[in-house]
């Protein structure tokens, strides 16, 4: 009985058993929903249920015609790309505000730290309906006044507001996991890379960005995941021309009622496993890096 001490009290053992039933009962009930879509998007035909073919496991009932859709409807083709155009460089801009101010909150020289790490992270416990409401009053205003004066158009305005919007989403996650990093992070480096002559920004770059840059990618996957998958703040800063997949989605659901959602949603669904595999093998790193041995 592996993991079990051999002077373990019947309790103990009943305990042991039961608290790894009770954990595979909570992992079922998180991951079912995902477990149903998956399936449901290979339907032949346009319903949100299991077909009897599909109950019977015949191959008649199962298609990749709402895959076929997603990849050849105009409507779902802009929505992607604007979800990549958004969420990359979104995240490039919380990865850089985020890192930076982490790195400035690290010191302990900086008055009022616990009070500017609290108002940067609020986006984060806000509720997200407050947040956009507050945006929207505040994007308008910005993006009027760089159409009267600096000539841009309504699209380029529209987008520049949800980068900005969304970038302020994903600094949090980028300022919490690059200050998790640098906790364990060794300052006697930066101030021997000084003493040998080194300037701040090579120090950065050749000392200290090496060895923070797993919590820093961390950070930044956070951000694309959290820009990628955001709707609300869409909804309120963005037009038409800026409808990103979280947006197709809801609207294929209040008003077409399109299956196509059900391969939407599949695919996301890998590209979340792949993301936060990336992350796991991210955190092992870094505790390998701190001499940690990876759990």
């Amino acid at each position: 009985m592996s993991g079990i001490p051999i002077y373990a009290t019947m309790p103990q053992r009943i305990w042991y058993y039961a608290f790894r039933v009770i954990c595979g009962l909570i992992f079922f009930y998180l991951i079912a929903p995902i477990m149903v879509i998956i399936p449901l998007s290979f339907n032949a035909e346009d319903f949100f249920t299991f077909t009897p073919e599909m109950l019977r496991l015949d191959p008649e009932g199962f298609s990749l015609k709402h895959y076929r859709d997603f990849f050849s409807n105009a409507a779902w083709q802009l929505a992607l790309k604007n979800s990549l155009i958004i969420a990359p460089i979104a995240t490039l801009l919380s990865v850089s505000f985020g890192t930076l101010a982490a790195i400035g909150l690290s010191q302990s020289h900086v008055p009022f730290r616990r009070a500017i790490m609290a108002i940067l992270i609020s986006p984060m416990i806000v509720p997200l309906i407050i947040s956009a409401a507050g945006m929207f009053f505040f994007y308008s205003s910005m993006g009027n006044w760089m159409e009267a004066n600096l000539g841009l158009t309504k699209s380029t305005t529209g987008y520049i507001k949800i980068v900005l919007a969304h970038a302020v989403l994903g600094v949090p996650f980028v300022i919490i996991t690059v200050t998790a990093t640098l906790i364990s992070f060794d300052q006697s480096l930066t101030r021997a890379a000084a003493n040998m002559g080194a300037s701040p920004v090579t120090t950065f770059f050749r000392v200290q960005m090496p060895l923070i840059l797993p919590g820093v990618i961390s950070g930044g996957l956070f951000a694309f995941i959290t820009s990628f998958d955001e709707v609300v703040v869409v909804l309120f800063v963005g037009s038409a021309a800026q409808k990103t997949l979280p947006w197709q989605m809801f609207i294929g659901l209040r008003e077409q009622i399109s299956p196509t959602i059900l391969a939407v949603a599949t695919i996301l669904v890998f590209i979340s496993i792949c993301l936060l595999t990336t992350l796991e093998l991210l955190r092992r790193r870094s505790e390998k890096m701190r001499g940690i041995t990876p759990a």
